[in-house]
């Protein structure tokens, strides 16, 4: 029995062993204060840390189980932490402030299910310099005597530094001496405060900690607070005088008891002056003790020097009446006599203040106005500042000037002529000037004027001046003898018989006349002008005085181009031959010298037998035929004529208005060339008649191939005469063949002996002369036809015809007119064979297109 009680106790101790072995607490490692994980036993955390993770719990179960960690705080304290459960990272969360909690604590746990464990611990905060320092008793406004000696203590700034360390320590800076750890503000060894300088002072003191970790980094921090130091002035600066120099006057007409100066002076010591007490030693002036007034104590005639120098005394009076400090300076008391004269002009008779001089314009620069007597005097006591005055001549310009320019009591007055061109009795009749005298150096400045007056007396000194250096000037041809053609007008600014203009023509205009006084121009009473002999005259004008100074104008007239001249036609194109496809041309003149009125229209006013065979060029006269007209044949079919001459009535009229028109009759006869067998070089003029510069290259290839071959030949005759010429050791003798070939070189533009024989030529018979009549009679010229011979030589002109009866004011224009019927002027025509008649009809055509 008590054996197997034995062996119940047995197993009830295994059981108990076995229970407790299987549940085992958790537990926390304690790696030490510097380990990063663990159990935060002796942990610390700088205030500067950033939120971020800080610490990493770290324990471990006996049995193996896994493990969960916690973290909690005391009731109503901050949560700085938060714990990751499964990994044990422990995080900040809220930024540290040591200055306001210095530890924290904690409570931290670790449970593997069944069991848990938990344990305080504390987290110390350690500082960081992040707090500057703070002024206990700034800003401050304190008083200090300007009298403190340096080195005093004058105030005792505090400040504090919630840091620890290095970082909470305080040390004090400015521009004063300062002591820097205990903040005692002291004045600079050998500086003293002066409340006549600067009343107050403004200090800035700076308190700057002694640095510390911050952030990783070494931060010092301070602040800076005013302190107000107002200086308090006492008695340390003696008076001072206000507005030194000092200089007074006493005057001829003082009386005793005058004030002749009054001085005053102020305490240096402004904050709280004394009052100033004057005085000085002397028996001829009084100085009024409390006020500074100085008068005059004796009358002036008995001063018997002329300058005085007074030193006066100005001293500080203590509250008890004492004097103290003191100042000197020193007042000049002049003498002097009164201003009382002004300066005076005078003339032969005495005292005068208006001079008169009549003289001639233009005198000599330099010359002196020897009519003008003047003497100036201040007739002041002394000769000194009040007799001395200068002397100006005010006016227009600057023609005259005065001498001297400074006077001392008295002087005799000089004019002298300074700008002799300015004096113009044509400007100026007469001038008037002030002369002034002013005194220099006196207060009172008198002065004194007279009044200048000078009548100029004129002179011959101008020349006549035309309005214009030119005129220009137009008149119409065949204006009759006498008409005016332009006034010229020229001044002479003189006076009297000198200011009279008289007017000629000067040099070449034989044509023209002036009228001497008015200075109209006018043609000649037998001249004709005429725009086509000559359109242009240019001459020269002379204005004249009495005296014989003149000036010249240059005039220009132009003769105005009339419509006068009807055209003309040459009558070498009066009968021509026409060859088809080539124009002929006709030509008629206009001899009026402008356009419009020389340019000439041309017109075919009629044509027989046909009126619709031929068109003709308005603007260069060219007859051409029809285009459609390509042959005889189809002249023939439309005249039903086998051969005819055609007249042709033309018209050339001009464009001037009036218009002049003039007809004539021109012959034409009809031919058509055709190449004719064994003729090369006619059946190519012909058919490169439309081509002329085929023609021109052909002659130039011409003219080149001959020159190139007369070089040739040339170079080979030159090189034989020159081999003919050496003299050779042997030379033989050869004698030249009889029967030599002649070179024959063909001219393809040499004539054949017989050249009509290469042209045929159909001809026309002659109509019998048709005059026509003409239409436009109205200043149409009749049976007009120009020769063209040669100008007869210039001759002698004869007597001018008595001039026509002319009236002032009207002028007669006239027009002439013309009006004849025009008929071809007969001409006995000339004898021509076939041949002459092809040969002039291929010159023409060729000449035709060439131009």
């Amino acid at each position: 029995m008590k054996n197997v009680k034995i062996l119940h106790l047995l197993l009830l101790f295994v059981f108990v062993h076995a229970g407790f072995q299987a549940d085992f607490a958790p537990y926390f490692y304690d790696n030490g204060p510097y380990s990063q994980n663990g159990n935060l036993a002796l942990f610390s955390l700088s205030e500067d840390t950033a939120v971020t993770q800080i610490y990493s719990l770290n324990g471990t179960d006996p049995e193996g189980q896994k493990v969960s960690y916690g973290l909690s705080f005391d009731p109503g304290a901050k949560e700085y932490f938060s714990v990751d459960p499964v990994s044990g990272n422990i995080t900040l969360v809220e930024q540290l402030d040591r200055e306001k909690h210095d530890s924290i604590d904690v409570h931290v746990s670790i449970s593997d299910g069944r069991s848990q464990v938990v344990e305080r611990v504390t987290i110390f905060v350690m500082d960081a310099n992040d707090e500057k320092p703070e002024f206990q008793n700034m800003p401050a406004i304190i008083n200090v005597l300007e009298t403190t000696e340096s080195g005093s203590s004058i105030y005792r700034v505090e400040a504090v530094d919630r840091d620890t360390g290095s970082g909470g320590s305080v040390t004090y800076y400015l521009q004063f001496s300062m002591d820097r750890n205990s903040g005692v503000l002291r004045l600079k060894s050998g500086e003293m405060l002066d409340f006549e300088k600067t009343k107050t002072h403004f200090v800035t003191v700076i308190a700057k900690d002694g640095g510390g970790n911050f952030d990783g980094k070494e931060q010092f921090m301070s602040s800076s607070a005013t302190l107000t130091i107002n200086v308090i002035d006492v008695q340390d600066t003696p008076p001072s005088f206000i507005g030194t120099p000092y200089f007074g006057y006493v005057y001829e007409v003082s009386i005793p008891g005058s004030v002749i100066f009054i001085v005053e002076a102020k305490d240096g010591d402004v904050g709280n002056p004394n009052p100033i007490r004057y005085s000085f030693d002397d028996g001829v002036f009084g100085i009024n003790k409390t006020s500074g007034l100085i008068t005059l104590l004796s009358h002036p005639i008995n001063l018997k020097r002329e300058i005085f120098n007074i030193k006066v005394k100005a001293s500080e009076v203590s509250p008890e009446g004492r004097l103290m400090d003191y100042e000197l300076t020193t007042l000049v008391i002049r003498v002097v006599d009164l201003n009382n004269n002004p300066p005076t002009f005078y003339g032969e008779k005495g005292p005068q203040n208006i001079f008169e001089l009549t003289m001639y314009e233009h005198p000599p620069e330099g010359e002196i106005l020897r009519g003008l007597r003047i003497t100036v005097n201040d007739s002041d006591k002394f000769q000194g500042a009040n007799a001395k005055f200068n002397l100006r001549l005010i006016g227009p310009g600057r023609m005259l000037r005065v001498v001297p320019q400074t006077v001392l009591n008295e002087a005799q007055v000089t004019i002298l002529v300074e700008d002799s061109a300015a004096m113009d009795y044509e400007k100026h009749h007469f001038l008037t000037y002030k002369l002034l005298a002013v005194e220099i150096d006196t207060p009172e400045r008198f002065s004194a004027t007279a009044d200048i007056v000078i009548h100029l007396l004129d002179t011959n000194d101008n020349a006549p001046k035309f309005s214009s250096d030119y005129y220009i000037a137009r008149i119409p041809e065949n204006s009759p003898g006498g008409s005016n053609v332009v006034s010229v007008t020229a001044t002479d600014p003189d006076s009297g018989p000198w200011g009279d203009v008289q007017y000629s023509i000067y040099g070449s205009g034989a044509d023209f006349l002036i009228q001497p006084t008015t200075g109209i121009i006018y043609t000649q009473p037998w001249a004709s002008l005429d725009a086509e002999v000559r359109s242009k005259y240019n001459f020269y004008v002379k204005a004249e005085d009495a005296e014989g100074k003149y000036s010249l104008a240059e005039v220009f007239v132009t003769v105005l181009d009339l419509n006068d001249h009807p055209p003309a036609f040459n009558d070498n194109f009066l009968e021509t031959t026409m060859v088809i496809g080539a124009p002929v041309k006709i030509e008629a003149v206009d001899d009026d010298a402008e356009v419009p009125n020389n340019v000439i229209e041309y017109a075919i006013m009629k044509a027989e037998p046909d009126n619709n065979i031929f068109d003709i060029n308005a603007d260069t006269g060219e007859i051409m035929l029809k285009s459609y007209i390509k042959s005889m044949a189809i002249i023939q079919n439309i005249t039903k004529q086998s051969d005819c001459t055609w007249s042709l009535v033309v018209q050339a009229r001009d464009r001037g208005q009036p218009s002049f028109s003039t007809t004539a009759v021109i012959k034409i006869d009809i031919t058509e060339a055709t190449q004719l067998s064994g003729g090369p070089l006619g059946s190519f003029l012909m058919q490169s008649r439309n081509k002329p510069l085929q023609i021109v290259a052909l002659l130039a290839g011409v003219i080149c191939l001959m020159v190139i071959v007369t070089v040739i030949i040339s170079t080979a005759t030159f090189m034989r005469n020159k081999k003919s010429n050496r003299i050779l050791p042997n030379r033989r003798v050869r004698r030249r063949q009889r029967n030599q070939p002649i070179w024959n070189i063909k001219n393809p533009f040499k004539k054949p002996e017989n050249p009509g024989q290469k042209f045929r030529v159909e001809e026309v018979e002659l109509e019998p002369e048709v005059i026509v009549e003409n239409v436009n009679y109205n200043n149409n010229v009749g049976n007009l036809v120009r020769h063209w011979s040669p100008p007869p030589p210039p001759c002698a002109p004869s007597l001018p015809p008595p001039p026509p009866p002319c009236f002032p004011g009207e002028r007669q224009w006239v027009v002439p007119t013309v009006s004849a019927a025009v008929a071809a002027k007969p001409k006995k025509r000339p004898v021509t064979t076939r041949r002459d008649t092809v040969n002039n009809a291929l010159v023409s055509e060729l000449k035709m297109r060439l131009e």
